[in-house]
């Protein structure tokens, strides 16, 4: 018997009568020490299928008209509140997409792990404690007993994440659900997680069953795979069969979906429109009661160099390597020293009314774009904030074609403008944060992390969309991104950032194909 059999399953939503199905007649199994992945794109049901299996989702509205869902014999669509209380935590646990969204952040971590042991094992606080460090130093957590008293703001990405890896594993599960665990990771610490994922599942025998839309990590890490489209399992296989022979045209159509191509050439004979010099950031250390400056944390250090129009440079590294650190100082949001030209005007000896006129001319895309567009506003509202700002002469009829123009030229329905960004998908949201920066007729944008969180094929949608801009507008790019793939399709320039530092600095194309410095291998070598 299988640890997990989902067999002939079907999802859906009752709302005022009617039924929407969001997974229909779904059947695939996971065995003990089996490694499952369930792949497909945002909306083809992956997630809605992992909380039922842990019947985490309300009914109603969520219903479940056919199939059956079993975990070791058990029907969970059939089991009362007291046995799904016995299986959740204790024998089924589950690792969410964004540790920050899952940690309580009024917590201390030593709190919230002590929460798992206390309700699923009944343990008292000292002999959890002992658990917790142990588990935490299992996991990667380095000085664990200092850790224990940080709240999750205070750690990095890749540190929550072994946080929430580490709560999940302290019941000692007998099957784990991963959904998208590695998605905003860095390629350093997402390879860390899973190795470490790896070595807990053949260590206690664990079913895995991993969601996610990186073909990549599937392949690394999957024994076996399903296909999922528009609540459907397309297609199941062995990895190595379905990379190396799909079946399903929509399987085929994933596999191709990888950043591809090169940067379009550019004139070298035109003159920089940004040139920085020796810039470096550095943040106080106070201590004490009175809470006096006694150091510095430099988070950039002496970093230098030109972009010209119609140009890309992308910026890569790990979190805490000064990616973001960079763009805030170049946008004037963070105090620096060195020197920011901008069409040749000195940024960095400006104030904050001297640097108004400029803003319109350097945007940024954010990483997240649920978190970076105002949900009470509609579309048309937030594509025309930056006009209402900077070109306060303008009707609002004029606003509002101008909202248009820029809505089809990222391959928006401009029909949609009244509606709210809860109606898009992912890919669209992040067309209307290219719509809200493209409108103002910017010479520099500053992309942040603007594809990490999106689907391959979207992704590969929004990197044509950029190409498609930047040779339209002569756009200037700073790109900053963990994806390396990314970065070689769209970028010209590369610079590689660690602990604040240049490591490594060049034409792309040159980095990539013989790269100088050890930790540029390594990054590599990891994509």
């Amino acid at each position: 018997m299988s640890l997990l059999d989902i067999k002939d399953l079907s999802i859906a939503f009752r709302q005022a009568g009617s039924e929407s199905r969001v997974v229909e007649s779904l059947s695939f199994s996971v065995e003990a020490g089996e490694t499952r992945a369930l792949v497909g794109e945002s909306g083809s049901g992956k997630s809605v299928t992992a909380l039922s299996v842990m019947r985490l989702l309300p009914s109603p509205p969520v219903v479940y008209p056919q199939g059956e869902i079993l975990f070791a014999g058990t029907d969970v669509l059939k089991a009362d509140e007291r046995t799904l209380r016995g299986l959740r935590g204790n024998r089924m646990a589950m690792i969410f997409q964004e540790p920050m969204v899952s940690l309580n952040p009024l917590h201390t971590i030593e709190k919230q792990l002590y929460e798992v042991l206390s309700l699923h094992r009944g343990m008292r606080r000292e002999a959890a404690r002992a658990e917790m460090l142990s588990c935490l130093d299992r996991v990667g957590i380095r000085n664990a007993v200092r850790r224990l008293s940080d709240f999750p703001h205070q750690l990095s990405g890749g540190e929550r994440q072994r946080v929430m890896i580490a709560m999940a594993l302290l019941t000692q599960p007998e099957l784990l659900i991963a959904d998208e665990p590695t998605t905003a990771l860095d390629v350093t610490v997402q390879a860390q997680i899973l190795t470490l994922l790896q070595e807990l599942k053949r260590e206690m025998n664990m079913g895995l069953l991993f969601i996610t839309h990186n073909l990549n990590i599937v392949r690394r890490l999957a024994d076996n795979v399903t296909v999922m489209r528009n609540g459907r399992g397309v297609e199941s296989n062995i990895t190595r069969e379905l990379f190396t022979h799909p079946r399903h045209a929509y399987t085929k159509t994933l596999l191709d979906a990888e950043p591809e191509g090169f940067p379009d050439p550019i004139d070298a004979s035109r003159p920089p429109l940004l040139r920085v010099e020796d810039l470096q950031v550095a943040f106080p250390i106070k201590r004490g009661l009175m809470r006096r400056v006694t150091g510095y944390h430099h988070a950039l250090r002496s970093l230098s160099f030109t972009l010209r129009p119609g140009e890309s440079l992308g910026l890569v590294g790990e979190s805490g390597s000064g990616k973001s650190t960079t763009g805030l100082a170049l946008l004037r949001l963070l105090r620096s020293q060195g020197e920011i030209w901008f069409d040749n005007q000195p940024l960095h000896q400006w104030d904050r009314r001297k640097m108004l006129p400029v803003r319109r001319q350097i945007q940024v895309v954010f990483q997240d774009p649920n978190s970076a567009l105002n949900p009470r506003l509609s579309v048309l509202q937030i594509i025309a904030e930056g006009l209402r700002v900077h070109h306060p002469d303008l009707s609002a009829p004029q606003r509002e074609q101008q909202v248009i123009d820029a809505m089809q030229e990222v391959g928006l329905d401009a029909e949609t403008r009244h509606r709210y960004p809860a109606e898009f998908s992912g890919g669209q949201r992040q067309r209307i944060a290219i719509a809200r920066a493209l409108i103002l007729k910017p010479r520099l944008i500053i992309l942040d992390e603007p594809t990490s969180s999106l689907d391959r094929s979207v992704q590969k949608q929004i990197l044509l969309l950029l190409k498609q801009l930047q040779r339209e507008h002569q756009l200037a790019y700073l790109f900053i991104s963990h994806d390396l793939q990314v970065v070689r399709s769209l970028c010209h320039q590369v610079v590689v950032l660690r602990q604040g530092e240049v490591v490594e600095q060049g034409q792309c194309e040159a980095i990539f194909a013989q790269p100088a410095e050890e930790y540029t291998r390594q990054l590599l070598s990891l994509a």
